[in-house]
């Protein structure tokens, strides 16, 4: 009995690579072997840093709170500290807008956990 093999889903699972890389520069972009070496690395990449955004906009939102605290004479942690003591329950990302795009609003917030 002759060998079956199915060249189809073969094909398949190639052009979805391929089309994957596309965009990508030299042979990276239409060599089969290359191309799937690039598009591996590139997921494992985008999995990663998916969970490393997170980290950065915090740090982000932090420094951005951090420096609104410090126009009114508070570091970071003395400034969450209160909020917790007064149980003001904003996250950090809502506090970093506000000390970014509404300082009277974040200067508001100051005055009440003084």
């Amino acid at each position: 009995m002759p060998r079956s093999v199915n060249s189809v889903a073969k094909r398949a699972r190639r052009k979805k690579v391929l089309k994957q890389a596309k965009g990508y520069f030299g042979r990276r972009k239409n060599v089969w072997t290359v191309a799937k070496n690039a598009v591996d690395k590139a997921m494992q990449y985008s999995y990663r840093d998916r969970r490393v955004k997170k980290r950065t906009f915090r740090a982000l939102w932090i420094t951005r709170i951090n420096a609104g605290a410090r126009l009114h004479g508070m570091s970071y942690s003395q400034f969450m500290g209160k909020l917790k003591a007064n149980n003001i329950e904003l996250n950090r990302k809502v506090l970093a807008d506000l000390a970014m795009n509404h300082p009277t609003a974040f200067e508001a917030i100051v005055n009440k956990i003084k």
